[in-house]
C-alpha cells in the first residue's frame, strides 16, 4: 500500500508539474551532451592532431559540470519548494493520521528517486540522439564526412549524469524536509500558512526607473563604441552598467505600471484593473527575481549567439589536400609510383619565394587613407608599407584556381595582384575598396598596376606560411625578382573517388603514411582545420550548452515565482468567486498576468541581447572572409525559432498550471 501511494503521488506530481519535469529532462540532455563530448567523432579526431589543447579542454569540462550542477541545484530547489508548499495540507493529513516523520521522509525520497529515474529514462535517449546528430552535423560542416563514424555512447558520461542529477534532487529534498519536524500538523493544514506578500513602492521609485534606463543606455553606448578598443575596462563598464541598469529598472517598474493604471482605469471594465494591479504588485514583490531572470536570458542569448558565430566562423576553404616539401627528384619519384598516382588527381609545384628587391607600397597606403576611418584601416595602413616581401608566380596560383574550378588570373607584363591569407571579412572589404582606386606600385625600379581585387585562396595546405600581403606576379617577373627559383613545395589533390570511398580523413591518413615512409615532409589540410576545429568545438559547444542551461533556469524561475506568488494570494481569487466571478474570467485574467509577466522579462532581455550581440560581433567575434552568410542566417533563424518555441512552451505550461489551481479553488 505504501509503495502504491508513492507511485500514485509521483505520477500525479509529474502530471501537475509538467514545467518542472520538462526542465529536468532538458537538464539531463544538457549534462550528458557536455560530458560525452570526448566520445564524439570530431573530438576523437582532434585528440590525434591537437592532443595538448584537447586535454586542456577535457580538464575544463569537470569545472563547467560543477558550475552547471550549482545552477541546476537552485532550479531544482525552487521547483521542489513549490511542490512541497502545494502539498502542505497533504503532509499535515499524513501526520494527523499517525505517519511518522521518518516515514514521510522516506516517502518523499522514494518519490524523488522514482521521478528522477523516469526523467533519466526519458532524457537519456533524447541525449543519445542529440549527441549523434551533433557529431554527424559538426563533421559534415567542417568537411570531414563520416570519417569512420561510430556510436558515441559514453558510460562515464552516463554515470556522472545520473549521479549528479540524483544528488541534486535528493539534496534539494533533504534541505526542504529539514524544516518539517519543526512544523506542527495544524500549521501545515492551515489555509493562511503562506506569508502575505508585501508590495510597497520603494522610495524614489521613479528615480530608480530612469536611473536604470540611463545605466542601460550607457552600457549600450560603451559596448557599441568602446569595447573594440578599450578592452577589459570597457567590458567591466558594460558589465557593471548592465547589471545596475537592469536591477534599477525593475525596481522602479512597479511605480510606472501604477501610473499607467491610474491613467486608464476609468476606461476599463470587468477585471481589467484587478489584472493590472495584480501584475503591478507581482512586479513590486518579485523585481529582484525579474532582474535575475532577465540577466539569465541575456546570458543565454549572448552564449547562443557566440556559439553560432563561432561555429559558422569555422569555415575553412579546402584549397589543397597536401603540401609536400622535398627535392624535385624525390617528389617526382614519389608521384610516379603506380599506387600513389591512382590516388592523386592533380599535383603541381608552388613557386613562392622571398624577394629582397626594393618595393614601394606607399600608393596602397594612400588609397587606404581615403577610406572611412576605422581601427582596422589604421592598422592596415601601418602594416602595408612592409608588405610584398613574398612573391607568388602567376602559373602556380592559376594551377590552384584551376583545381578549385575558378577562373584563372590573366596578368599583363606590367600588372600584379595582391594576395593575403588574413581570414577576416572586414580586412577583405577594406582592401578591395582600396584596390578599386587604380593603384600603381614600384617594384625593383619598375612600375606595376594592381588588379582591382584581393586574392585569398590559400596557396598551401595548413597555412604552412602566413602571408599578410604578398604579390602574385607574372612568371617572367618572378624569375627576375625571386630569391629562389626552386619550388617552395608541391601541392597534391587527392582523387574524388578515393575521398568518397574512404572519407577525407582516412584518405589523407593513407597518403600521409606513404609520404612518411619516403621521408618526405608534408602538411595536411586536416592539420590546419584541426586547430580551427579545437576553438570551434571548445567555444561553440560550451557556450551553446551554457546558453541552453541559462534559458532553462531563467524560464523555470519566472514560472515558479509566479505560481508561488499566486498560491500565496489565492484568497483574492476565492473572494472574487464569492462575489460572482466565473472561472473563465478569472483564468483570462491570470493568463493576461502571466503573458505580461513573461513579456516584462523577455522584452528587456531581448533589447539588452540585441546590443550585446552587436557589440560582441563588432569587437572580439568576427566572421572570417568566406564564411557563408546563408549558413549564419540559417543557424540564427533556427536558434531564434527554438528560443520562441521554448518561451511559448513555458508560458503555456505556466498558464495551464495557474488555471488548474483556480479551478481547484472553485471546487473546494
Amino acid at each position: 500500500m505504501f509503495f502504491k501511494q508513492i507511485w500514485r503521488n509521483a505520477k500525479r506530481h509529474r502530471k501537475d508539474n509538467g514545467l518542472f519535469f520538462g526542465s529536468l529532462i532538458i537538464a539531463i540532455v544538457a549534462f550528458y551532451t557536455l560530458l560525452s563530448l570526448k566520445e564524439q567523432d570530431v573530438m576523437r579526431y582532434l585528440a590525434t592532431v591537437e592532443s595538448v589543447a584537447v586535454a586542456k579542454l577535457f580538464k575544463l569540462i569537470p569545472f563547467v559540470y560543477i558550475v552547471s550542477l550549482f545552477f541546476v541545484f537552485f532550479l531544482v530547489y525552487f521547483a521542489c519548494r513549490y511542490q512541497t508548499d502545494s502539498r502542505r495540507k497533504e503532509f499535515g493529513m499524513y501526520l494527523m493520521l499517525g505517519m511518522k516523520y521518518s516515514r514521510l521522509f522516506i516517502m518523499l525520497f522514494c518519490e524523488t528517486l522514482l521521478n528522477s529515474l523516469i526523467s533519466l529514462l526519458t532524457g537519456i535517449p533524447f541525449a543519445l540522439f542529440l549527441t549523434e546528430g551533433i557529431s554527424l552535423t559538426t563533421a559534415k560542416l567542417v568537411g570531414l564526412g563520416m570519417i569512420g563514424h561510430r556510436i558515441s555512447f559514453s558510460p562515464e558520461a552516463l554515470l556522472y549524469t545520473v549521479c549528479g542529477f540524483v544528488l541534486v534532487q535528493l539534496l534539494s529534498v533533504f534541505i526542504i524536509c529539514m524544516g518539517l519536524p519543526r512544523t506542527e500538523p495544524a500549521l501545515l493544514m492551515a489555509d493562511d500558512f503562506a506569508k502575505e506578500s508585501k508590495g510597497t513602492f520603494p522610495e524614489n521609485a521613479l528615480f530608480y526607473f530612469f536611473a536604470g534606463a540611463f545605466f542601460l543606455l550607457a552600457a549600450y553606448a560603451t559596448g557599441m563604441t568602446l569595447l573594440r578598443t578599450f578592452g577589459f575596462p570597457a567590458f567591466l563598464a558594460v558589465f557593471v552598467f548592465g547589471i545596475l541598469g537592469t536591477f534599477f529598472l525593475y525596481k522602479g517598474l512597479g511605480h510606472v505600471i501604477g501610473i499607467r493604471i491610474k491613467r486608464k482605469s476609468r476606461r476599463k471594465a470587468g477585471l481589467a484593473v484587478f489584472t493590472a494591479r495584480q501584475l503591478q504588485e507581482n512586479v513590486l514583490c518579485q523585481h529582484k527575481a525579474l532582474a535575475v531572470s532577465s540577466l539569465l536570458l541575456l546570458l543565454s542569448l549572448a552564449c547562443i549567439s557566440f556559439g553560432i558565430g563561432t561555429a559558422a566562423g569555422s569555415h575553412e576553404t579546402r584549397t589543397t589536400d597536401l603540401s609536400v616539401k622535398g627535392t624535385d627528384a624525390e617528389i617526382q619519384s614519389f608521384l610516379s609510383d603506380a599506387e600513389v598516382s591512382s590516388m592523386v588527381e592533380a599535383s603541381y609545384p608552388v613557386y613562392l619565394s622571398y624577394s629582397h628587391t626594393s618595393r614601394d607600397f606607399e600608393p596602397v597606403k594612400n588609397a587606404l587613407a581615403k577610406l572611412p576611418q576605422s581601427d582596422l584601416r589604421d592598422n592596415m595602413m601601418e602594416n602595408i608599407t612592409g608588405a610584398g616581401e613574398y612573391v607568388i608566380s602567376e602559373s602556380s596560383y592559376n594551377n590552384l584556381l584551376a583545381s578549385l574550378g575558378k577562373k584563372p588570373i590573366s596578368l599583363n607584363p606590367d600588372q600584379m595582384a595582391l594576395f593575403s591569407s588574413e581570414p577576416v571579412a572586414d580586412f577583405t572589404n577594406i582592401m578591395n575598396a582600396a584596390l578599386e582606386q587604380d593603384i600603381r606600385i614600384e617594384v625593383n625600379g619598375s612600375e606595376y598596376s594592381l588588379l582591382p581585387r584581393l586574392y585569398e585562396d590559400t596557396i598551401v595546405a595548413d597555412r604552412m606560411i602566413s602571408l599578410y600581403a604578398a604579390l602574385i606576379v607574372p612568371d617572367e617577373v618572378f624569375e627576375e625578382i625571386a630569391d629562389s627559383s626552386e619550388p617552395f613545395c608541391y601541392n597534391i589533390h587527392l582523387s574524388k573517388r578515393m575521398t568518397e570511398e574512404k572519407g577525407l580523413l582516412l584518405a589523407l591518413s593513407d597518403m600521409g603514411e606513404m609520404l612518411s615512409a619516403r621521408g618526405l615532409e608534408y602538411d595536411s589540410y586536416l592539420g590546419g582545420i584541426g586547430r580551427n576545429l579545437f576553438y570551434t568545438v571548445a567555444s561553440s559547444y560550451l557556450t551553446l550548452y551554457l546558453g541552453i542551461l541559462f534559458l532553462l533556469i531563467a524560464n523555470t524561475v519566472i514560472g515558479l515565482k509566479y505560481l508561488i506568488w499566486q498560491r500565496q494570494n489565492k484568497h483574492r481569487y476565492l473572494t472574487l468567486i464569492m462575489l460572482g466571478a466565473d472561472v473563465k474570467t478569472l483564468c483570462l485574467s491570470t493568463k493576461s498576468q502571466i503573458q505580461t509577466f513573461f513579456n516584462l522579462v523577455l522584452s528587456i532581455a531581448v533589447i539588452n541581447g540585441v546590443f550585446a550581440i552587436l557589440s560582441m560581433f563588432g569587437s572580439f567575434l568576427r566572421l572570417p572572409s568566406g564564411a557563408s552568410f546563408g549558413l549564419v542566417a540559417l543557424m540564427a533563424a533556427a536558434a531564434s525559432l527554438l528560443f520562441i518555441l521554448t518561451e511559448f512552451a513555458y508560458i503555456h505550461v505556466v498558464k495551464r498550471a495557474a488555471c488548474r489551481e483556480i479551478m481547484e479553488l472553485k471546487l473546494s
